[in-house]
């Protein structure tokens, strides 16, 4: 197959200085929403407790033990903005990414002990499953960076109970063991209750030398009062079981590697534990990645920092998706799959640090005055109309056929609208997408350049594609709303008006009401704000957008449950015609 893929259909032009000069309002704006991101990362990276305290304490923070154990250049975050229940300490408590370890990719995920040590806060749970979630889809190794304090009691009804508590990810981790995904863990510091099971659920664990993890801490030992409630001998009582408790932490290395062998390996350095993360990731399995390579990496031909220049920051402006794709695609090359059906929409295939990957995302802009072919209105770039929703359907059904992972650039108002519509089968073509993305069963992202409207959020492998989304990225330019405010508040407040003007009281206070709609549904649909509810994963810039293809392009083939050998292949046979 060395003929269809080593050089594949070139694409996409130089900028040229005046499209860079028409450029530079949109690209401004860019910036500014990037420096807001910026803002909102550097505050999470600020919360909890003053750097000063952990150092005096002798304690590496999560991001400087992250650094330590990953390779350089490979951290890919995800959910640092993710806050959904916009707690009072300001994020989730735990930092998370993609990057590799000695070669190897991995999710890894570390409690930010900067924060109440640790606790279990509001929104966490969710991040945690979302984490699991990652790694059981891409099929690589979790690896923890325990310092868990256990539940914030005082808000223990935010995140014990619940289908999604914080507990579901013990059940989580067996289920990534059951199907031979690993969890190496690497504790630290005091870890009851919760944290306990934060500590031994994992597959592997390696301790530092002060680090417990036992179903109870002191206070908890201690805190029991048989009287139903508390006085002064209560309370000598538990200063005494505290005491002894903070002098002999219950589940300390004396019990769990020297009685129990829980802790596989202990370590008198926090660094050394870190190596031995490192080691026994060593130790997983993985492909050797040109055992799946179609042909050497190459860089595009073209900057990313192009990308700037080209998506446009006015929504309402098109702009050339394939001239971006150029930015992306190894060697500026791919394999346009049915080019001349279904406009509205690109699929195609191209290499991404020489893995095959497919690619599917909206095309903008005017599509010709007989297209769609069944309507007597033009169709316009963005919205979805039938032939483009059977192409997704063709070419999401062969990725899987031929084991290819996806990826999906959304920029889309919706599917096509109106009886006409409804005749073309649209509303039937679109569940019929879902139906092909949820048989496909292989890796996905889905990253929305500028809008995520209705129904085409769903279909177009966005996040609600639970079982095979891995992740979904914003950018500076992201909205994700069920509709436009103002098209929401045209249908919210249209049959009132109708009443007001027949009962000839004045119309001023609808429109204000109006008005009020349409500026909340805008600033519920901002970049950090996606990021804050987890309508996205992480904000990230356009130039960064090819390192987290190619993230996801090695997780996708690290170590994958199954195969199609590049011979068996149908897609690049099919577009060779």
């Amino acid at each position: 197959m060395r003929p269809y893929f080593e050089k594949m259909t070139p694409f996409g032009k130089t900028l040229t200085d005046k499209q860079k000069e028409g450029a530079v309002e949109s690209s401004g704006d860019i910036k500014r929403v990037e420096q807001q991101v910026a803002e909102a990362v550097e505050a999470v990276k600020n919360a909890g407790m003053p750097e000063e305290i952990l150092k005096k304490r002798g304690q590496l923070n999560v991001w400087e033990r992250i650094e330590y154990l990953i390779d350089p250049g490979t951290w890919c975050p995800l959910h640092t903005l993710y806050n959904p229940q916009f707690n009072e300490e300001g994020t989730t408590g735990v930092i998370d990414g993609l990057a590799k370890i000695n070669g190897k990719w991995a999710v890894v995920i570390g409690f930010n002990n900067k924060v109440m040590a640790g606790a279990w806060i509001a929104g966490q749970a969710d991040n945690q499953l979302r984490v699991t979630d990652m790694a059981k889809r891409l099929h690589i190794p979790l690896v923890w960076i325990v310092n868990c304090s256990g539940v914030k009691l005082t808000e223990q009804q935010e995140v014990y109970a619940n289908r999604r508590g914080n507990g579901t990810t013990f059940f989580r981790h067996a289920e990534l063991e059951k199907l031979g995904v690993p969890i190496i863990a690497g504790i630290y510091g005091t870890n009851p209750a919760g944290g306990g099971y934060q500590g031994i659920s994992p597959t592997i664990l390696l301790a530092h030398k002060d680090a417990n993890i036992a179903v109870g801490g002191g206070g908890i030992v201690g805190g029991m009062s048989p009287k139903g409630s508390f006085d002064e001998d209560g309370a000598e009582q538990l200063i005494e079981a505290t005491r002894h408790f903070k002098q002999v932490p219950p589940g300390s290395v004396p019990i769990h590697y020297n009685e129990t062998g829980f802790f596989k390996e202990v370590y008198e350095t926090e660094e050394g534990v870190l190596d031995a993360l490192k080691k026994y990731v060593d130790m997983t399995p993985a492909y050797d990645p040109n055992f799946f390579r179609v042909a050497e990496p190459k860089e595009p031909k073209f900057p990313g920092e192009d990308i700037n220049h080209i998506v446009a920051f006015n929504q309402k402006r098109s702009y050339s998706l394939d001239e971006m794709l150029a930015r992306i695609f190894d060697n500026s090359e791919h394999m346009e799959f049915k080019p001349d059906y279904g406009p509205e929409v690109y699929t195609g295939l191209a290499k991404i640090n020489g893995l095959l990957i497919g690619f599917i995302g909206n095309r903008q802009g005017f599509l010709g005055a007989k297209y769609p072919e069944y309507a007597p209105y033009p169709g316009i770039g963005g919205k979805l109309y039938r032939q483009g929703l059977i192409k997704m359907n063709e070419f999401v059904t062969l990725c899987g056929r031929d084991r290819v992972p996806i990826v999906w650039f959304q920029d889309t108002s919706g599917i096509d609208v109106g009886d006409i519509a409804e005749k073309a089968e649209l509303l039937g073509l679109g569940q019929s997408l879902i139906y092909s993305i949820e048989q496909t069963d292989v890796p996905q992202i889905c990253i929305v350049l500028r809008k995520g409207t209705a129904a085409a959020h769903y279909i177009m492998g966005g996040p609600t594609a639970n079982n095979h989304n891995a992740f979904t990225l914003g950018t500076p330019t992201t909205e994700i709303y069920v509709m436009h405010g103002e098209t929401a508040a045209a249908a919210s407040f249209s049959r009132r008006l109708v009443k007001e003007k027949d009962a000839g009281r004045p119309l001023g206070p609808v429109i204000d009401k109006m008005n009020d709609l349409a500026r909340e549904y805008y600033d519920n649909s901002r970049p950090v704000y996606c990021a804050n509810r987890g309508y996205v994963d992480e904000i990230v810039s356009f130039p960064e957008i090819r390192k987290y293809i190619v993230a996801f392009a090695g997780c996708a083939y690290q170590n994958p449950v199954s195969i199609c050998p590049h011979h068996h292949m149908m897609i690049p046979r099919i577009i060779k015609g």
